[in-house]
């Protein structure tokens, strides 16, 4: 492999359920996909998992993966909190150039490119990122213990939680909390559950939420729009006007479309691009910063 002629970068875009690793020159493009990389909440799985895509990634250009390690790399990780644990992430992968950030900045460049444009982010976890007139802000992405409102987790939870309150009389039961109370085999089972389950499977529960909003269940038509209070009110928090288009990503994140104000519905927009694009162009532009 030729890497000076190629021009090959590596980007990555790793998420708290998918990580996606990208090779990319001037003559090829090839993506692979692994499990969760969050570095917060399980570091040695992460870094293991990125090592394995890697290997991978040179499995499937038929090289060795030592010929990689000269590639300039851009990763955008879930539960990247500060420098420390950037640096420590760029010292344990097999590559010399390394530039190691959080993944709300793929996310962003991936939406967006370089026009002005905000994102509310909702998987696993949820955060918001707005770019206006060359500057960039990001809210959120602090975790499930902390943060990560509205996400699909949290809203798992929230059901939940809501179910609990309908068994005790504090709200209305609905189809949904009924729903749950059966699926989950009483109370004992949703507490039983709550107790060791991980951000994803809290996620799952949030499905249930959706389909249900969707055929107006009033428990969750309420939680969506409490959702979606949340997320316009850390955007305009912020500085997110209407004047800005925005994107709803993630997997539960277009589900909030119908539950926001005609001010912000009204400018919702399709991402430009997915984050791993986002991931890609970060990367060409840590390349262009390198030595000659």
């Amino acid at each position: 492999m030729h890497e000076s002629k190629n021009n090959p970068v590596i980007a990555v875009d790793g998420g708290g359920t998918t990580c996606r690793i990208a090779y990319v020159d001037d003559v090829r493009r090839l993506i692979v996909e692994v499990g969760p990389a969050n570095v917060a909440s399980d570091y040695d799985g992460a870094v293991a998992r990125l090592g394995g895509g890697l290997a991978e990634l040179a499995a499937g250009l038929n090289v060795k993966l030592e010929s990689l390690r000269s590639v300039p790399a851009y990763f955008g990780l879930a539960g990247v909190t500060g420098d420390r644990i950037a640096r420590r992430v760029a010292a344990d992968l097999p590559l010399d150039k390394v530039l190691v950030e959080d993944d709300r900045h793929p996310a962003l460049a991936g939406a967006h490119g370089t026009a002005d444009g905000a994102i509310a982010h909702c998987g696993t976890g949820s955060f918001q990122a707005l770019q206006w007139q060359g500057d960039r802000r990001f809210s959120g992405g602090w975790g499930p213990v902390l943060a990560d409102r509205a996400s699909a987790q949290w809203v798992g939870r929230r059901a939940l939680a809501i179910t609990l309150d309908a068994w005790d009389g504090l709200v209305a039961e609905t189809s949904l909390t009924e729903a749950l109370m059966k699926e989950f085999d009483g109370t004992g089972g949703i507490v039983a559950f709550a107790a060791t389950a991980k951000p994803h499977e809290f996620g799952q529960v949030a499905r249930r939420v959706t389909a249900a909003a969707a055929t107006g269940d009033e428990r969750a038509v309420s939680l969506m729009h409490e959702s979606a209070g949340l997320l316009l009110r850390a955007l305009e928090t912020m500085g997110w006007t209407p004047a800005m288009p925005l994107c709803l990503t993630g997997g539960i994140g277009p589900h909030y479309k119908p539950y926001l104000p005609a001010r912000a519905r009204d400018v919702v927009t399709d991402p430009k691009g997915a984050p791993v694009e986002g991931a890609i162009s970060l990367a060409r532009t840590f390349q262009a910063e390198q030595p000659a």
